[in-house]
């Protein structure tokens, strides 16, 4: 199974502050780094170093050609990466001494798919492949209806939640991986039984990831349903966490993995990536998630 990763890739500007600035308070960071990052690259970097065969395709900017070399030098083949004349998404992070994130993203050309971009892309692609998708690019509903007819897998991570969202055709979807967050959005519901309880009877044929953060994560299918403690550590940045364990969790299950020992490599690579500082550099590669597991049981 190869993955076709159609999503986002950004220039992270990263500000590290003693607390989340609040509304009209003007603060000072301690310092600022420049670091690739976008859920689509950060995830596509997860799958890659988590031992699967991952394309990255989307659209950077003339400014963004390091993002191609870091996608490149972790693995992950960049044929179907695009350049455009409009400058390479942005990120604006804020990461305070607690490891907790603010974000504010500038699209750019993250926005600048084409229709005969995708339609090349998504045709080297079949079934038994898989197609995985944020909401930081457009055209997620064209993706989804192209991949659904070639036969392909579908997982969707709906982040950020908008009404780009709500004009896809989600009954298509094989895997949502989402938070407490999203699953509101998606569902109304508060709770996460409420929330997994309503996307299931939505889309029955789904299965669904909904991760809790430090509460641990959550997994439903027709079949089965568990759930998994997330490890005790202290974050130093969660920026990337939560791509690592989607990255991770779609390697797993790719291998065969069940879900249940899926969803535990998952929270243990997202544990090791929220100990450092970064995005897509705070990734671990397999070796290092399978060490730690190996030690935790």
């Amino acid at each position: 199974m190869r993955v076709l990763n159609y999503g986002s890739a950004n220039l992270d500007y990263v500000f590290m502050v003693d607390h989340i600035a609040a509304p009209g308070e003007t603060i000072s960071s301690r310092r600022r780094e420049l670091c690739p990052g976008g859920k689509g690259l950060n995830q596509s970097i997860a799958l890659a170093r988590a031992g699967a065969e991952v394309y990255h395709a989307g659209t950077i900017g003339k400014d963004g050609a390091f993002l191609e070399q870091a996608l490149r030098e972790a693995g992950v083949d960049t044929r179907y990466l695009r350049q455009a004349d409009d400058p390479t998404g942005n990120a604006i992070i804020q990461v305070d001494v607690k490891g907790q994130n603010s974000i504010v993203l500038y699209a750019g050309s993250n926005q600048l798919q084409t229709i005969d971009a995708v339609r090349r892309a998504v045709s080297a692609f079949g079934s038994g492949d898989l197609m995985l998708l944020q909401n930081e690019i457009n055209l997620v509903d064209v993706l989804i209806d192209l991949a659904y007819e070639r036969g392909m897998k579908i997982a969707l991570n709906p982040s950020p939640y908008n009404a780009a969202i709500e004009a896809c055709d989600l009954s298509k979807v094989s895997t949502f991986i989402l938070n407490e967050v999203e699953g509101n959005q998606l569902t109304g519901e508060k709770e996460p039984r409420g929330i997994l309880d309503v996307l299931s009877q939505r889309y029955p044929k789904a299965s669904i990831v909904l991760t809790l953060g430090a509460k641990g994560s959550f997994y439903k299918d027709q079949n089965a349903e568990f759930w998994n403690t997330a490890y005790d550590v202290k974050p130093v940045d969660t920026t990337a966490a939560g791509d690592t364990f989607t990255g991770y969790f779609l390697a797993a299950q790719m291998r065969g993995m069940h879900p249940k020992d899926a969803l535990r490599l998952a929270a243990v690579a997202a544990s090791i990536a929220v100990c450092r500082k970064g995005a897509s550099v705070s990734i671990p590669v397999l070796k290092e998630v399978e060490d730690l597991l190996a030690v935790r049981g």
